[in-house]
């Protein structure tokens, strides 16, 4: 649980001060925090914010990057058997990468509670909340973070999830058709167009796994 809240730190000063560097107060970076509570989108729309504000160009490009939660949704629902309908709607909220990724790994060392995902959940909210609004309180302190390293935390946080995940080599093909679609796409289509493509290639790749050695389990009838 520590590493999990200490990972959240450079992510929220940065978003905070970059907020604050496109104008935003605050109180309307706690708020977005609260509401969304989706750093990547976050992200892309502080990036995108100017004034007259593009409302559509940050709708479309919010939900292009968010839709990877289809599939990370549609990952955690069977497990999630334990979850009230009121308590699975409220766990979508919190579903971070990070906290998919811990629930993951949870459901497949035992049984995933409610009590543990919100656990787990709650906490991780609420130190999002409050260094996003420290970065935003600091603002230009930290306006240029790759002095200080704080961007490398992106791809720290990313390695960790996906070795996390890595239980065994049948599951690097999907990881790496994923990432050099990803590449692909991100160096020849402007836009956040590779994370759609990157998550629809590796799930295309891991489907296509699954079927033959399903078919091998389907018995003929005698």
């Amino acid at each position: 649980m520590l590493p999990l809240l200490i990972s959240v730190i450079p992510f929220g000063l940065i978003l905070g001060a970059a907020a604050a560097d496109k104008g935003l107060s605050p109180p309307e970076t706690i708020l977005m925090s609260g509401l969304v509570f989706a750093g990547s989108a976050q992200f892309v729309a502080a990036g995108l914010w100017h004034h007259p504000i593009p409302i559509l160009v940050i709708v479309a490009s919010t939900a292009l990057i968010n839709s990877r939660h289809l599939l990370m949704g549609a990952a955690l629902e069977s497990h999630m058997r334990l979850f009230r309908p009121a308590q699975a709607y409220l766990a979508l909220f919190f579903l971070a990468d990070e906290i998919w990724a811990t629930a993951l790994r949870r459901a497949a060392e035992g049984p995933l509670t409610p009590a543990y995902y919100f656990g787990l959940a709650i906490p991780f909210y609420l130190s999002w909340l409050f260094w996003t609004t420290l970065g935003a309180f600091v603002g230009g302190v930290i306006a240029h973070p790759e002095r200080y390293g704080f961007d490398f935390a992106f791809a720290a946080v990313f390695l960790v999830i996906l070795f996390g995940l890595w239980k065994h080599q049948r599951r690097l093909l999907p990881i790496a058709v994923s990432a050099a679609v990803s590449l692909l796409v991100w160096k020849l289509v402007p836009g956040v167009w590779y994370i759609f493509a990157g998550g629809l290639a590796g799930t295309a790749t891991a489907a296509l796994m699954v079927r033959p050695t399903a078919a091998l389990m389907v018995r003929p009838e005698a």
